[in-house]
């Protein structure tokens, strides 16, 4: 996902040169070489969305929002989150909005108000009523904004800490871990950010393969709304493992999966990374009880996967489960019990023979008897050159750093706190197969939440993910985001003035 568009643009009077975006040209008439990638700049413009975040009258939900401080980004500019209708999905019944206060949509006005690059802003609601929302940023607000929407639930389905990142927008989404089981109340939420509407097919697969969903094909989601469906109204089928796909036809969506339990709690499944033959589920917690893979290849062929374990000392090789096989269209589960025993850990797929394109995530369960709670972890991309994570603690936040193929140097920054403070930098060595629990840098004079930015010093690739706790009534709450790219640069390519076109 976050796929790249490149344009050429022609025009018979003039050639334009913008900031953001480059136009790639083939080869002159007279030879000349294409261009080449010169730097990556800041983004001039960024969009999110954030999920409504409960069905809950007793929910209590914070934003918090952030923009690292990004050198050449532009002086001016703004961002804003703005509520997004809710409208039901005809024939499904999954909706939440009767579930709030007499079924009426809300207008609320947005929850907080973005600060300066380098600096947090918080905001907070309460109850079932609180919409999704729809975000912009542009200009020095752009580049690596960042929108972390955090929920606690003292009792009731889904009690505990649920957490999610905003995302951007796409047109294709994968969520193993999903399920349409009794025990289990899943919401997926689909919103659409654009004047025109989106139509989404939403496809579901077990154990044995496709399952019957007649009612997720050609939906449609009305412009600037947010729709949560249900997903046991899309089928007849009871699965304790479900994998979704939400493809779009038209338009385009944000799209999360909100998975509720009564005895377990709840979190938010968040999009797992595209299908590839070697994955990487970053920062499962030391105290983890019960640990289970969730995988799904959805080629013509069979994926045989090694699983090996990133743990403090090196990879090793889960007793029991050390490979995994993947049936062509089928979701396949496996429990791995408590793997990471008391230590740091990252799961690592790779291929045991061909590789064949997988995507998986983790369901993690953490205390014992009726005091446990659940979290996901999707395999993700790496960091790559920047990551951010909003809304950590001194008390409440753990980091995780992997480096499953080479050791590396990373950079960590704590922003200043959303009351005040200073930022604080850090840097860590990662050994090659080894994940770590870095004692992150809080800002000196910290007030309030803070901001992290992960920043890669050298080339192994490094994945990351952030832990929240919050225990309370002894149900030891927590959830888990990955962080991928913080999509706060782009790369633009050299061009060379050739005059050639304009005769073409």
């Amino acid at each position: 996902m976050n796929r790249t568009t490149l344009s050429l643009i022609a025009g018979a009077g003039a050639l334009a040169a913008v900031t953001a975006f480059a136009a790639l040209a083939g080869p002159s008439a007279s030879g000349a070489a294409a261009p080449t990638a010169a730097a990556h700049l800041p983004v001039e413009r960024t969009s999110l969305l954030c999920p409504a975040p409960s069905v809950s009258d007793i929910a209590d939900t914070s934003y918090t929002s952030f923009t690292p401080v990004t050198q050449g980004a532009a002086s001016d500019g703004k961002a804003r989150l703005q509520p997004a209708a809710e409208e039901s999905v005809d024939g499904t019944g999954g909706t939440r909005q009767d579930k709030g206060k007499g079924g009426k949509k809300t207008t609320a006005e947005p929850v907080l108000t973005p600060k300066a690059p380098g600096t947090p802003a918080t905001g907070d609601t309460s109850g079932a009523d609180a919409p999704a929302l729809i975000g912009t940023a542009d200009g020095k607000f752009a580049p690596g904004w960042t929108v972390q929407e955090t929920t606690e639930i003292a009792a009731g389905t889904g009690r505990g800490l649920q957490g999610v990142t905003c995302t951007p927008a796409d047109t294709e989404f994968w969520f193993p871990g999903a399920s349409t089981a009794d025990s289990r109340t899943d919401y997926l939420h689909l919103t659409n950010p654009d004047d025109s509407a989106a139509v989404v097919d939403v496809e579901l697969y077990g154990k044995n393969g496709a399952i019957k969903s007649p009612l997720g094909e050609n939906l449609t989601v009305k412009p600037h709304t947010s729709e949560p469906i249900l997903l046991s109204t899309l089928t007849d089928e009871r699965q304790d493992d479900v994998t979704v796909h939400v493809s779009v036809r038209s338009g385009r969506v944000g799209a999360t999966v909100q998975a509720l339990d009564g005895k377990t709690g709840g979190d938010w499944l968040a999009a797992a990374a595209d299908p590839a033959g070697s994955l990487v589920l970053p920062g499962i917690p030391k105290d983890a009880t019960d640990v289970r893979l969730i995988a799904f290849t959805p080629g013509d062929a069979d994926a045989d996967l090694t699983i090996r374990l990133a743990s403090p000392s090196g990879l090793i090789t889960p007793a029991g489960n050390e490979t995994l096989h993947v049936k062509s269209g089928m979701t396949t589960a496996a429990d791995l019990g408590p793997v990471t025993r008391g230590e740091a850990g990252s799961l690592v797929l790779t291929p045991t023979d061909q590789s064949v394109p997988v995507v998986a995530a983790l369901q993690v369960l953490r205390g014992k008897g009726a005091n446990q709670e659940m979290a996901f972890i999707p395999a993700t991309a790496p960091v790559g050159t920047r990551a951010t994570s909003a809304d950590n603690s001194a008390k409440g936040t753990t980091l995780a750093l992997t480096a499953p193929t080479g050791t590396a140097k990373v950079k960590v920054t704590a922003s200043a706190g959303s009351d005040g403070g200073t930022a604080v930098s850090k840097t860590y060595t990662i050994g090659s197969g080894t994940t770590q629990n870095v004692e992150a840098p809080t800002p000196s004079g910290q007030g309030g939440t803070y901001a992290l930015t992960v920043e890669p010093l050298t080339g192994a690739p490094v994945y990351a993910a952030r832990t929240l706790t919050a225990t309370e009534s002894g149900i030891p709450g927590f959830t888990v985001q990955t962080l991928p790219n913080d999509r706060g640069l782009v790369a633009v390519p050299k061009t060379d003035e050739d005059l050639s076109i304009l005769q073409k």
